[in-house]
């Protein structure tokens, strides 16, 4: 698959992509970590740091979410969400490296948390995060230096 990968912005008219993108992506997870999967969370997640967030574009199509925090010493990975057709072709390990690539450039830590019953986990140890910390549901990983 040819990854020419582009972002932009959210705004306000991406609402609606990310609610249906969430709900594709995460509702499993949080029904099985006992989490609330009513429309007001979806929301208030989706709306969490959203200037923040970037649609992911395919072929002039949107397929995901990236939602980044760059500060001095850390990029944070907030939410990084594709859509579940596409999982499993290498778009997010691709997204991952060019981070990783920047962080490096930068001196950045990478950071990121997921929930434990997330099989993105695996991809994220895979690509040499380290468990760091945990709380009841999630992981909070660390890309080192």
């Amino acid at each position: 698959m040819n990854l020419n990968l582009q972002f932009r912005k959210a705004t306000e008219n991406d609402i609606d992509f990310l609610f249906d993108l969430r709900m594709k992506t995460m509702t499993e997870y949080y029904a099985q970590s006992n989490l609330p999967t009513a429309r007001e969370f979806v929301l208030q997640r989706i709306l969490y740091e959203f200037d923040k967030a970037h649609i992911i574009i395919l072929n002039n199509e949107p397929i995901g979410l990236l939602k980044i925090d760059r500060n001095l010493d850390k990029i944070h990975i907030l939410q990084l969400q594709i859509n579940p057709n596409l999982q499993g072709k290498g778009i997010g390990k691709s997204i991952l490296k060019s981070i990783f690539d920047e962080a490096e450039t930068d001196q950045k830590t990478v950071l990121l948390s997921v929930l434990k019953v997330n099989k993105a986990q695996h991809l994220y140890l895979r690509l040499g995060f380290e468990i760091i910390d945990e709380n009841e549901h999630s992981y909070f990983m660390e890309f080192p230096k």
